[in-house]
Order: structure tokens, then sequence, then C-alpha cells
């Protein structure tokens, strides 16, 4: 069977490195705000094109974060892709916010950037762009309707660590951002972790308190805060894979290149890109009309899938005030993906079985 992810095939490259690092924190007796969080926090800012990053507990944590140290709360409106993952709009309402869902483009699966002025009322203060499934979203419209309505623009940039976009890379792209790491992302530790991103000094010291408990100084709580902290072992092993990250993301281009030009049966529906650096490919999505028969076809072929994502956030039983809305472009795009294996381990042998596969299948 090929692996849809084999994690463990993707940290055992660098086991020996992982090793020494978590010798250095066993060593120190420093677990958490450490020297290790430091400098990790240090390289991905320089890597994102950033003036602060501030580690945190995870993806929903770091959006999270962005939007209290930001002030917003009960009666303000926050524009979201209507198809993201619900984390986006998790962090939204935990704020006490309104999420404003917005149809994303079949094609690319972001946010579409011509229906989000329609939406924009004097409650709206800002645009959370989610980058999904790491291609990073056409930010000139979104910049210009920020501007224009003096909005905020939040990243979510869980699914896109190193993208580019206009020679600048997701993280840097708004007013702030908000990574994941959890294990299986392009850059992921071994167990839950997030971090924020931004160029404001201001908005960082807020984020960077309100994750300790709302302290700046040890028993002085400033904030109504939250415990959510990047821990020593995790930065130390994010610190080691930053280094690799853009050759993985290389690869991951290669196989999506593969497969977008391989892939020749007219019953499968490729993903859209606008431009190669744009995308680093945490999943390659493809649309199906039959997708129970395909995705078990491939099963008995040897190829193991996965669905990004089964039921869109509107249709969920956390937000039944929504379930009678209607998003024709989500329902669809929920009801037809299917993601395909894409990794930097995958051996050419296995991409190419996997391109094959899809060639002979047959939706009748």
């Amino acid at each position: 069977m090929i692996k849809f992810l084999d994690l463990h095939k993707i940290n055992e490259r660098f086991r020996t490195e992982i090793d020494s690092k978590i010798k250095q924190v066993l060593d120190s007796g420093w677990y958490l705000l450490g020297e290790q969080d430091k400098t990790f926090e240090k390289h991905f800012a320089e890597y994102c094109g950033v003036k602060h990053c501030i580690g945190c507990a995870n993806g929903l944590d770091a959006l999270t974060l962005i939007i209290r140290a930001y002030g917003f709360g009960a009666g303000d409106e926050i524009i979201v892709p209507a198809n993201t993952y619900i984390a986006s709009i998790l962090a939204i309402s935990e704020n006490g916010c309104t999420p404003v869902l917005v149809e994303p483009e079949s094609g690319t699966f972001n946010i579409d950037p011509d229906l989000i002025e329609e939406k924009i009322t004097s409650n709206t203060k800002a645009i959370l762009v989610v980058h999904l499934y790491g291609q990073a979203v056409r930010m000139d419209k979104i910049r210009a309707l920020a501007a224009k309505y003096d909005l905020k623009i939040i990243e979510d940039s869980a699914q896109a660590h190193g993208a580019i976009y206009q020679g600048k890379r997701t993280g840097s792209l708004g007013d702030a951002s908000g990574f994941s790491f959890y294990p299986g992302k392009n850059l992921g530790c071994m167990g839950d972790g997030g971090a924020v991103t931004t160029n404001d000094d201001e908005l960082a010291a807020r984020v960077r308190a309100i994750a300790n408990y709302g302290s700046e100084k040890k028993y002085h709580n400033m904030f109504k805060g939250m415990n959510s902290r990047l821990d020593e072992i995790q930065a130390a092993i994010l610190d080691v894979k930053l280094k690799y990250l853009d050759a993985d993301n290389a690869r991951r281009r290669e196989i999506a290149r593969y497969y977008r030009d391989n892939i020749k049966n007219p019953e499968i529906i490729l993903p859209q890109t606008y431009d190669e650096a744009s995308h680093v490919w945490h999943v390659f999505v493809v649309r199906v009309k039959n997708r129970e028969n395909f995705q078990q076809y491939l099963a008995d072929n040897g190829v193991q899938s996965l669905i990004h994502y089964p039921i869109p956030p509107h249709k969920q039983g956390a937000y039944r005030e929504w379930n009678e809305l209607s998003f024709p472009v989500t329902e669809m795009i929920h009801q037809e993906v299917v993601s395909l294996p894409i990794s930097p381990v995958m051996t050419d042998d296995e991409v190419e079985k996997v391109a094959a596969v899809i060639n002979k299948f047959n939706i009748k």
C-alpha cells in the first residue's frame, strides 16, 4: 500500500539531529520558554520575512491569540472562506466574533476575492484568508479592500509553510498570521505546536503576553490570558526540520507537477494553480463525482487516500444555526474532493503508480 503520508519515514531522515537536540533539552533541565524556543522563533521569523514569531500550543490557538490581541469581540464580524477547515472559524467564534462565510474559487479552493466586498459591513473588522491545501491566496484585491475599509488581514497559514506570493512568503502577506506545526504539516513537529508571525510590535507583545496567562512579568497579569506555549522539545525539532523545508517543498512540487502532467482520466478534475512558487502542495486534492467508488478503487489497487474535508463548516453540528444556509460551491467541493498521496519521501515509482492507477479508473 502506498501510504497517504509516511510520518515515520519523513522524520527518520532527521533522527540523528533530532536526537541531539532532544538531548540538549533534557540536559538543560529547561522545558518551556527557553533557548530552543527563542532560537526557533528567530529562525522562523527570518524564514517568513517578518520581525516577530511567537510560538504557541497549536494552530487554532495561534489564530485565537491574534483575534484576541486585536481586541475584536462581540458584534465584530470577520470574513472567512466557507470551505476552510473548521479551526479557522472556531478561532473567530472563540472570541465572540461573528464569522461571515464567503465562497471559494472551485479551481484553487481558496477564497474568491471577487465575492468579499459584498459581505463587508460597518461591523467588519478583518478578513481571515486561508492558504488552503498549500496555495497562497491571491492577495492583491484583498489588500485593496483592506485598505479601502480599514480592515486587518489575518492569514491562516497552517497548510502553507514556505509558499510564496509575489516574492513574499506566507506569514508576511497580511497583518498577522497563524501557523500550525501538527505532525502532518509541511513543517511538522512531533506533537502539537503553532506560531504567530507579524511585523506589528504592539500586537506581538500582546500575543506573547496573552499566550502566557496574560502576563508580561511573572505574576503580573495585564490581560485575561490563556496558556498556549510551544515547548522546548517541539521547538528544537522544528528548528532541525526548518533547514530542510524548502527542499521538501521542492519535492512536493515535483510530484504535483507529475500528477498534473500525467493524470489524464477525464473523470478526475485536477487542482488549478496560478503560479508554481505560490503552492507548496500540503495536500494534492482532486475532484471526482463518484468519490466513494473512487476511494475504494484506489484502496483495492494499493493507494491510500483521504478527504480534506467531508463536511463543510456550515453543515456541522457545532454551527447548527447555519445548517440551512446554502453555499453551492463549497458543498460541491466537500462532496467531491479526494486527497492523493504526496510527500517528500515518496519514490518516483510510487508517484508513477498513483497516476497509472488513476488513469485506469472507470467511474461506471
